[in-house]
Parts: structure tokens; C-alpha cells; sequence
């Protein structure tokens, strides 16, 4: 890459950035990148276990995955790694073909991820709805203190779930106590510790308080190093064994889509989440390719992928982390924990990382929302709730798709009902159509009921200046009522037509256009050239 287009690269990338380089920020960056990567062991280790992988193939996930997309991602702050919506779906294909397939699959993922960023389809995340946006985020926040669950259980007996709510025995009696007391004890102190000072990120005092407790009076409660051990070198090249045949691409194929649709989705959703956060806008191509090389390059280290995590972000961003300097040392401070300060970290209670994270559920849940269920239309509440309940009872990719459904099937249907006209005669004994309301697919059968055939005059003007045709089940309607007053020897006249539409409409022989003040609609007259129903210039 020459000079030039480097250093403009490299100022792209700080831009966001570096009017925020100061002493302060910078040092609470650092001490806010401490907070999350501890936050992010036992989340990693929780996740691997759920896919069926040893630990450390979740650590190594976090470390790659959190440093390229700190680097080159599209929204400084974003915290990613791996995360339990992937791992879920990781899950069939290590029990079924093995871990080797597994980074296979995750080399194939990131190419997937990769060319969505180059052909720039990370835009459309703007399509998703608000609604669909608030379901997510509670749905999230319950997914989050769900997976919390599973630090309640007895060490060791704890089987891998999703959501923590596998089998197992629960702690009971003095441990359990002690566990509660202690999550309490660290929520407490994030809730009041910005009160007095904003020196020290209040989760990573919340922790380092806990664990000297813990520490200090001996007091037997499950610690990191009782998950696993996270104990570990560099993480290595890595070449996947599996034979290069059309066979293993079959098979990693479907896996690779899905794993790459549901990462894009939860990171993309993030970003905008945590743009609303921090006055940041855009960067979603840019942050798809940063995941998806991100993800390639993890395949080849021995990594099972991953993607942004809304809980370790909220904690970066609630804790004043706001430039790449946050997320590049959460990276690298989770590679000295695995390679140097595994046995020190290993002591952390997990009391003390489940009250933070428990912390993030109350801070990430949208509140309000219930006030907006009483206020907002019924359809957006509903969708509300059932991106909610459908993140919870599946995953996000799928809630995500079926709250974009459900609100476009009802933003059709609403528009389609808008669909009528105003009638009057001219003075020459015409009958005009004034078309009102927007003219598509869901509104045809309307349109199409508003005329009176038999008993209109020979003339009948429609005028589409209050009207807009939208897509070609429109032009399709307006040639079936054309051909119908064509059968009762009545005439039709068509005013205010894009002037690409009536020039597809004029090739049916039987329409007059009245066009001199028509305006430019630019409709896509490429469609019906080429589906043949239309003819062709």
C-alpha cells in the first residue's frame, strides 16, 4: 500500500479518536479495558463450554477477535469476542464433525463477513425498526442475566446451556448465602462508588474490593480458576484438518451462513446502540469487515469467533471508555491474564464478575419501554414484546428477522388501507379519478375496487398527482383496469405518471397519456423490461 494511502488510512481509523487523547482519557481507557477483559474470562470460558470447546479456544476468540476489531472496527468503544449466540450454533457442529471443522468454519464465516462489508450491505441494519431495536435490547439483557444463572451452581455440575438454566445442582444454604452477599456487595459498590469519585471505572473497584475480601478472610465461594483453568501460551498458526473437498464445504457451509448472518446482525445492532451512546454515527461496512477479517484470522489461530458483545460494551462505555485505546488493551490485558497472570486472576470470585454483569442487565434494559407499550401503536408494542420473547426463546438473528417482518408486513398493510380516490366530472362529461394513497402490491385489490366500470362515462381520466406508484404489481393494476374499460368500449386517460411508466404503459396500445406537466418519479423501469410484461423500448 503506498505511503500516502496508508496514512490516510491510519487517519480514518483515529479520527473519532484522537481530539479524546488526553493524560485522563487515555488512563481511563486503560483501567476501563482492565474491567472488561476481566469481565470477558468467564464469559469466554462460559461460551466454549457451550460449544463443546476447551477453554481456551474461547479466550483465544476473545483476545483475536477483541484486538482486530479494536483496531479496525467501525465504532471505537464496541467490545467483541466470543459470545453465547454463536456458540449455540457451534455447538451440533463440534459434537457431529469436531473442532477442526469448527475453524473451518469460522475461516469461511469471516470471508462471508468480509465481502458483506466490501459490497457495503452493512447499511441496511438501518431498516431495522426502533421497536425491533428496544426488543433487542431487553431481550439481550435477559439473555445476559440468564447466562448469569450458572455461576449459582455447584462447580463441576453445571451442564453447558445457552442460557444457564441447564442441569446442575444449585448452591444452597451458607455458600449460597455467601455468593449473594457477595454479588450484592459489588453491585453496591458501582451503584454508589461514581458518587464520590469517577477516578477508578466503579465495576473494576467493585471487583478489586470483592476479590481482596474474598482473598484476605479465606471465604470459600466459586472462584474463576473452579470454571477452568485459563492457563495458556500464545495462541498459535493454525492450518484446520480437514480435507479441501466440495464435501467439507457442504458441510460448513450452512454453519458459516448462519454464524456470519447472526454476527453481523448483533454486531451491527451494537454499533448503533453504543453510536447512540457515545454521538457516533455510521461505520457499519467498515465494522463488517473488521468482524469478518477478524473472524478469518481466528479460524487460522486456533479461535472459535466471535462478535461484538452488548455487555462488555456497555461496561467499556459506562465506564468511560471511549477511544480504540479501551478495546485494544481489554485485548491485550486478556492475553497477559492467559499467557503471564492466570493464577492470580483464577482467585477472582465469580460473585464478583456476576454482579457486574447483573449491573449491565439494569443498565441495559430499556425501562421505558413500558411506558412506550402503553403510548406507542398496538402493532409496534407487539413487536416489542416478541422480538423480546423471540431473543429469548431462540436467538437474536431470528428475533431480529421476524420483528423486520412483522413491522414491514404492518407498515404495508397500513399504507394499503390508505388507498382511495376522489371522483368529479368535467365539463366535457368525463369522470376523473383523483388517486390518493400510495399505489403497490398491498394496495392493488383497493385500487382496483375504486372503479365503477359499467356505469362510468365513456372517458375516464385517473390522476396520479396526489398518488405514487411504487413497484410493477402497480403498473400491472393499472393495464388490468385500463383492459377492462378496453372491453366495454370505454376509454382511458392516465395523468401524472413518471414519465418511465407511462412510456411502459403506452406499449400496451390502448392508453392515452396526458404527460406535459407529469413529474420524474424515476421508477425502475428496468423490472418490467425485463420480465418481459411490460415489452421494451
Amino acid at each position: 500500500m503506498p505511503k500516502a494511502s496508508l496514512a490516510a488510512f491510519a487517519e480514518r481509523l483515529t479520527i473519532a479518536d484522537k481530539n479524546q487523547l488526553t493524560p485522563m482519557q487515555i488512563k481511563t481507557d486503560l483501567l476501563s479495558g482492565l474491567t472488561v477483559a476481566l469481565a470477558l474470562v468467564p464469559e469466554a470460558v462460559a461460551f466454549a463450554f457451550v460449544a463443546n470447546v476447551h477453554p481456551l479456544v474461547g479466550l483465544y476468540a476473545a483476545f483475536i477477535v477483541g484486538l482486530i476489531t479494536a483496531l479496525f472496527g467501525g465504532r471505537p468503544g464496541m467490545i467483541s469476542g466470543a459470545t453465547g449466540a454463536l456458540a449455540v450454533v457451534m455447538v451440533g457442529l463440534v459434537k457431529e464433525h469436531g473442532v477442526e471443522y469448527l475453524f473451518a468454519t469460522v475461516v469461511l464465516m469471516g470471508l462471508i463477513q468480509i465481502f458483506v462489508g466490501i459490497m457495503r450491505w452493512g447499511k441496511f441494519i438501518r431498516l431495522v425498526p426502533h421497536p425491533v431495536m428496544l426488543g433487542f435490547v431487553n431481550g439481550l439483557a435477559i439473555v445476559i442475566g440468564l447466562a448469569q444463572l450458572s455461576q449459582f451452581k455447584v462447580p463441576g455440575s453445571a451442564e453447558a446451556s445457552g442460557h444457564g438454566m441447564g442441569g446442575g445442582e444449585w448452591l444452597s444454604g451458607m455458600p449460597l448465602v455467601m455468593m449473594l452477599s457477595l454479588v450484592a456487595l459489588t453491585m453496591a459498590i458501582i451503584y454508589v462508588l461514581p458518587r464520590f469519585t469517577k477516578a477508578i471505572p466503579a465495576p473494576l473497584a467493585g471487583i478489586g474490593i470483592t476479590a481482596l475480601i474474598v482473598i484476605v478472610f479465606g471465604i470459600d465461594v466459586p472462584r474463576v480458576g473452579d470454571m477452568a483453568s485459563i492457563e495458556g501460551g500464545l495462541p498459535a498458526f493454525h492450518l484446520p484438518m480437514v480435507p479441501l473437498s466440495l464435501e467439507t464445504f457442504y458441510i460448513i457451509l450452512p454453519y458459516s451462513l448462519i454464524l456470519a448472518a447472526i454476527g453481523l446482525i448483533e454486531s451491527l445492532l451494537t454499533l448503533n446502540l453504543v453510536g447512540e451512546m457515545t454521538g457516533k454515527r455510521g461505520g457499519a461496512s467498515q465494522e463488517c469487515i473488521a468482524q469478518g477479517v477478524a473472524n478469518t484470522v481466528t479460524g487460522f489461530f486456533g479461535g472459535m469467533g466471535g462478535c461484538a458483545m452488548i455487555g462488555q460494551s456497555m461496561i467499556n462505555v459506562k465506564s468511560g471508555g471511549r477511544t480504540r485505546i479501551a478495546a485494544t488493551s481489554a485485548a491485550l490485558f486478556l492475553l497477559l491474564f492467559i499467557v503471564v497472570a492466570s493464577p492470580l486472576i483464577e482467585q477472582i470470585p465469580l460473585a464478583a464478575l456476576v454482579g457486574v454483569m447483573f449491573m449491565v442487565v439494569i443498565g441495559t434494559f430499556a425501562w421505558n419501554s413500558f411506558k412506550i407499550l402503553r403510548r406507542v401503536p398496538l402493532t409496534d408494542a407487539f413487536v416489542i414484546i416478541l422480538v423480546t420473547v423471540v431473543t429469548v426463546w431462540t436467538d437474536l438473528a431470528t428475533a431480529v428477522v421476524v420483528g423486520v417482518i412483522v413491522s414491514a408486513l404492518s407498515y404495508a398493510w397500513n399504507n394499503a388501507k390508505r388507498i382511495h380516490a376522489k371522483t368529479y366530472e368535467t365539463p366535457e362529461g368525463a369522470k376523473v379519478y383523483q388517486i390518493q394513497g400510495p399505489l403497490f402490491f398491498g394496495s392493488t385489490d383497493g385500487f382496483m375496487e375504486t372503479f365503477q366500470v359499467e356505469s362510468d362515462p365513456s372517458l375516464v381520466i385517473i390522476d396520479f398527482q396526489d398518488s405514487r406508484v411504487v413497484d410493477q404489481s402497480a403498473l400491472q393494476a393499472i393495464e388490468a383496469v385500463a383492459a377492462k374499460y378496453e372491453e366495454v368500449g370505454k376509454r382511458i386517460q392516465l395523468r401524472h405518471l413518471s414519465r418511465d411508466c407511462h412510456r411502459l404503459l403506452s406499449k400496451a396500445g390502448h392508453l392515452m397519456v396526458d404527460s406535459d406537466d407529469d413529474p420524474d418519479y424515476e421508477i425502475a423501469v428496468d423490472y418490467g423490461v425485463r420480465t418481459g410484461i411490460l415489452g421494451t423500448h
